[in-house]
């Protein structure tokens, strides 16, 4: 049955690949059922602690035979073709021979957990393997416990554990852009240069497609209907239910009627339902007569331009872009779109990482403003204490982050996102009701809207990540994880209403380190690359470096400790600095596809 969920398509799968020293008369006939085992551990440990973003079971395919020749491994990639797989793992308890038996295929991310035993050299072929991909330009990953296991040792060690889940999450994620659209309602929004669409990234680095409309597209589908009615009418009696219409901060005389401000809550509402539509299409706009507008565009994420040419006389995008983004709607809780405020594509693909990474809905921020401990002091009078004692970055947008950002889930009993198949009805409740809707102000939305409004809880770990596009070089990667700060509501209060009280906050303070960039958080602020930033739940820098080296992105900023980090076997080969031979490789293999 399928997933009600499956609004991206089908999942990808974890191939398995079970390899055998090839020599009969003895020797391969007493490794066979070994070898089928150890592959069935892998794909039952997978299936068994990870999910895919709507909530199923990862699903792993073994090779029907084990893998001791070149005609094994070409039936082997016959039916991860056919079965669609989306990354492989090789595991051994032997010495097999290396390029006969290693995956080839050149997109597809793979690694080798080569046993760590002394029976059988595992290990030997882990590492004859690896020099076979590196020498023909095929990186993999190189997966080898540190502890020597006897042979009938059935157990997976928790260092190989932990790696075979960072490659796996990673490489899902990677198989699972491929061949999806990023969709742009719109152009480029006030000059920023995240939304002017570089289709070379998309296509070269992620393997998806662009997609355009204009926004003239979604006044189109209010003024002729194309929406679900009925749909429409149910998302419309639930927001009035569960949507608090927030403090007016216009001026009285520019205040608007009450009939035009519920004219604003029904549109809205429209351009959610509508952007929804763009995204995945819906087989409703069908039964309306609307058979090509009912086929979406296959969009895994999109933005929207919203600033100027819309905002100016349309209400904003903010109440869409956050519900959409939010793990729950009118329909329940769901899983999230990713939808990226002023079409910023290159943000929007950072959330699309954190989301594949996490299965976690993802905040839109504005990286606005470093406070420092001194400044802090001097406005409102508050020693910042605790994990924000060296100073606090202001994350804030207007009105776009996803409502579970308000930190009212919770893990332990404690502040947290989850994925949405976690999330209780009361939890999902709990963000509405920690949320405002404030109306825009009409000095940046001329056309009015509302902008969503809450505080995040503090206390959560988060990660932070950011992709920047630098000519000559292409896409690098900025990664930061930290937590969430809570303040005093009037320190709060004064210091918030300095930008704009009308929306989301979180008080965001960096885990500090020797590098020149986290030597303190001025630092962080000072050599953040753009204005935006993506963020989540947790402390997830290590899968986003491991998925960043599978696509052949660099990352130029980070502090994730240095025994977390995994990268290709290969990357070794690239010099002793970890982040120069990031690069180095990077610029030697190329973009993915």
């Amino acid at each position: 049955m399928q997933n009600k969920h499956n609004h991206l398509g089908a999942v990808p799968k974890v191939g398995i690949r079970p390899v055998i020293d090839a020599r009969l008369g003895g020797i391969r006939e007493s490794l066979e059922q070994t070898t089928m085992a150890m592959a069935q551990r892998v794909a039952d440990f997978l299936s068994n602690n990870l999910r895919n973003y709507n909530g199923s079971q990862v699903e792993c395919v073994i090779a029907d035979t084990t893998i001791g020749r070149v005609p094994e491994a070409q039936k082997c990639e016959e039916k991860f073709l056919r079965e669609g797989v989306g990354l492989s793992i090789t595991v051994t308890s032997c010495w097999c021979y290396g390029t006969e038996t290693i995956d080839m295929n050149p997109t597809r991310p793979k690694a080798i957990w080569g046993f760590n035993g002394t029976e059988r050299p595992g290990a030997v072929y882990l590492a004859a393997a690896l020099a076979g991909h590196a020498q023909k330009g095929v990186p993999a990953f190189s997966i080898y416990g540190k502890e020597v296991q006897d042979s009938d040792d059935e157990n997976i060690p928790e260092d190989v554990q932990k790696l075979l889940l960072q490659f796996t999450k990673a490489g899902l994620a990677v198989a699972m852009m491929n061949g999806k659209s990023y969709l742009s309602i719109g152009s480029v929004s006030m000059g920023i240069a995240g939304s002017i669409v570089n289709e070379s990234f998309f296509q070269d680095y992620l393997g998806m497609r662009n997609e355009y409309v204009d926004m003239s597209e979604v006044n189109r589908r209010m003024q002729h209907g194309i929406f679900d009615p009925e749909e429409f009418k149910k998302a419309l009696e639930w927001t009035k239910e569960n949507c608090k219409e927030g403090k007016n901060y216009n001026a009285k005389e520019l205040q608007k009627p009450r009939p035009r401000m519920d004219e604003e809550w029904e549109t809205v509402v429209k351009m959610t339902l509508i952007a929804r539509d763009l995204m995945i299409g819906n087989p409703k706009l069908a039964e309306l007569g609307y058979g090509e507008e009912a086929l979406g565009h296959g969009a895994i994420a999109a933005g929207f331009q919203g600033q100027r040419q819309w905002n100016d006389y349309m209400p904003n995008g903010d109440f869409m872009e956050a519900i959409l983004n939010s793990s729950f709607d009118w329909s329940g809780v769901r899983p999230p779109y990713m939808m990226a405020t002023e079409n910023d594509s290159l943000n929007g693909i950072s959330m699309l990482f954190g989301y594949l990474l996490t299965n976690q809905a993802q905040m839109f921020s504005d990286v606005r403003t470093f406070w420092s401990p001194a400044s802090v002091e001097r406005v409102t009078g508050h020693k910042l204490q605790g994990k924000a004692a060296n100073g606090i970055i202001h994350l804030i947008n207007s009105g776009s982050s996803t409502l579970d950002g308000t930190g009212e889930q919770e893990i332990d009993g404690k502040p947290a996102m989850k994925p949405f198949w976690e999330i209780s009805e009361s939890e999902a409740a709990k963000c509405l009701e920690a949320t405002d809707w404030p109306p825009a102000m009409y000095e940046y939305f001329g056309g009015g809207g509302y902008s969503s409004h809450f505080v995040t809880k503090g206390e959560m770990p988060v990660t932070m990540c950011r992709i920047n596009v630098v000519k000559g070089l292409g896409p690098v990667m900025q990664i930061v994880e930290g937590w969430t700060v809570g303040l005093p509501e009037d320190v709060h209060n004064t210091l918030d209403a300095r930008t704009n009280p009308t929306w989301p906050t979180t008080w965001f303070a960096p885990r500090l380190n020797k590098d020149q960039a986290f030597k303190d958080v001025y630092s962080v602020m000072n050599n953040w690359g753009a204005n935006h930033g993506a963020f989540s739940y947790g402390h997830f820098g290590d899968e986003i470096i491991t998925l960043c080296s599978m696509l052949r992105i660099p990352v130029n900023m980070h502090n994730v400790e240095p025994e977390r980090i995994f990268r290709p076997k290969d990357w070794a080969s690239f010099g002793m600095d970890q982040e120069a031979a990031d690069y180095r490789a990077c610029q030697n293999y190329g973009p993915l596809y």
